[in-house]
């Protein structure tokens, strides 16, 4: 497909004199840099509650966003309309903000390189609204047969399909479609005491539709939150203190991302305020630990990873960023400001969450890679622990690395066993001090099924994590017993 044919000039009639003539006016008054963004983007949900459809909502919104870089200032300014005047005026706004001496000239617009990591033929949005509809119907149903102890169910369907185009001061236009697809279940089960516990299954990526009915049916999700749940019924209190924590391999790794990933994006370390800033060639992890950032996993011959973008949302190929490799640090995941700033290799990090917002690193798909220890092996090597298979959530401190997070499924390991399922346990830890004590990685990395969001400075992106099962010899659990 050429620039010709791309949705924007299809449909909008947006051409390249067009895209030359708005970075003029946004450089006119100085700047260093200026860049376009325009996003379309198509969304749909459904959401069902006591068997019956509660919510549906489909809708559009579109426009453009106009960045002038000015040394470490930057001017933005957007519209929510794709007119002429609208558009040129975000070019003046922009231009205003970031005015300076320092001028450059636009250069012409050529097409950047180009490739499909999610060669989806027919977006999910793009289908009929009562196959989604039924999919939904069909986790909620399948929940409710699962185990009589289930008494409540909801059961949600989300898509969304994104057009993009970004032209640059650099000269270069790039322009992708993103679809996206994402399914989840919630559960609650009740005991004969009466105290309910509730479980939560669910996943998607840029996928077609059809990756519901063969890879990840909705009766899978609805399984998984029942067992998940009933599991909990069970549990013990939570041991507090000092112990050897032993994470499950796939999901687990948000805590990987939480604690280690956001202290590798360029801007905290730019500024100095990460616990990884200035430790570039040093050791900061077992020797087992190899970290991985990817934007370029594909992951489904009906698509691509949850994570994974053809470009940045500053126009630049994703790439596969090696952040630690055997323990030593050996970079940062770089935006354009941060890039241009410290002069360091540009990774394909930028990222936005829509044209209101500006571009910062971002992370994409970030994973540990594989080990040699048997996961088997890793277990029975622990005489007394916790063994986690899954996280609601969590918080990290940028600065110190300190974090906590809430293990929603995890295990008492005794004498080298997993026996009884514990409830209410919490870690508690300092991110870069945790990869220290890594003792043992297993040869199992498994990556998450497709529910990761991130939050960073009040944005949103969709994001995967993966993690094999890995022992780390002291970490403090917070718990009740």
């Amino acid at each position: 497909m050429s620039f010709s044919d791309s949705f924007f000039a299809a449909r909008f009639g947006i051409s390249r004199r067009d895209l030359e003539n708005y970075l003029s006016e946004a450089l006119s008054r100085g700047g260093d840099y200026a860049d376009l963004y325009f996003e379309y983007i198509a969304t749909s949900s459904i959401g069902i509650d006591e068997s019956i459809v509660k919510s549906a909502t489909q809708g559009v919104t579109l426009g453009v966003g106009v960045r002038v870089i000015a040394g470490e200032r930057t001017g933005y300014a957007y519209a929510g309309d794709l007119s002429p005047e609208k558009i040129k005026h975000a070019a003046q706004v922009a231009a205003m903000i970031a005015a300076g001496p320092a001028k450059v000239e636009s250069v012409p617009l050529d097409e950047g390189p180009r490739r499909n990591l999610y060669p989806v033929l027919t977006s999910p949005n793009e289908t009929s609204f009562a196959e989604r509809v039924a999919l939904v119907q069909r986790a909620d149903q399948a929940a409710r047969a699962a185990d009589s102890r289930v008494f409540q169910v909801q059961a949600s369907y989300a898509d969304s399909l994104r057009q993009i185009l970004i032209a640059t001061s650099d000269g270069v236009i790039s322009y992708d479609r993103q679809p996206m697809a994402r399914m989840s279940v919630y559960v609650l089960a009740r005991a004969a005491d009466g105290v309910p516990q509730q479980g939560h299954s669910g996943g998607g990526g840029r996928y077609e539709l059809e990756w519901f009915r063969t890879e990840r049916t909705p009766e899978y999700f609805a399984k998984e939150a029942v067992r998940q749940a009933i599991v909990q019924l069970g549990a013990v209190d939570a041991p507090a203190g000092e112990n050897v924590v032993v994470l499950g391999p796939g999901w687990p790794g948000v805590l990987l991302h939480e604690a280690v990933g956001h202290g590798l994006e360029a801007d905290f370390n730019r500024k100095g305020v990460s616990a990884f800033s200035g430790r570039i060639g040093q050791l900061v992890a077992s020797p087992l630990c190899t970290v991985i950032d990817d934007g370029t996993l594909g992951g489904s011959a009906l698509g691509g990873r949850r994570g994974s973008i053809n470009v940045d949302d500053e126009g630049n190929l994703t790439q596969r960023n090696v952040l630690i490799e055997n323990g030593i640090l050996q970079g940062y995941l770089q935006d354009k400001l941060s890039s241009r700033v410290t002069g360091a290799a540009a990774t394909g990090s930028g990222r936005r969450e829509s044209y209101e917002h500006i571009p910062m690193p971002r992370m994409t798909n970030t994973f540990m890679l594989a080990g040699e220890s048997d996961p088997e092996e890793i277990i029975r090597s622990v005489p007394r622990g916790l063994y986690c298979a899954s996280f609601a959530g969590g918080q990290v401190d940028i600065t110190s690395g300190n974090f906590v997070f809430s293990a929603s499924e995890s295990y008492l390991i005794e004498d080298g066993k997993l026996t009884r399922p514990v409830k209410n346990a919490t870690l508690i830890g300092n991110g870069p001090e945790a990869l220290k004590y890594i003792s043992m990685v297993g040869n199992d990395l498994k990556l998450d099924e497709g529910i990761g969001i991130c939050g960073k400075e009040g944005q949103s992106v969709p994001v995967g994590v993966g993690i094999p099962t890995v022992r780390i010899d002291k970490m403090t659990v917070g718990g009740t017993a």
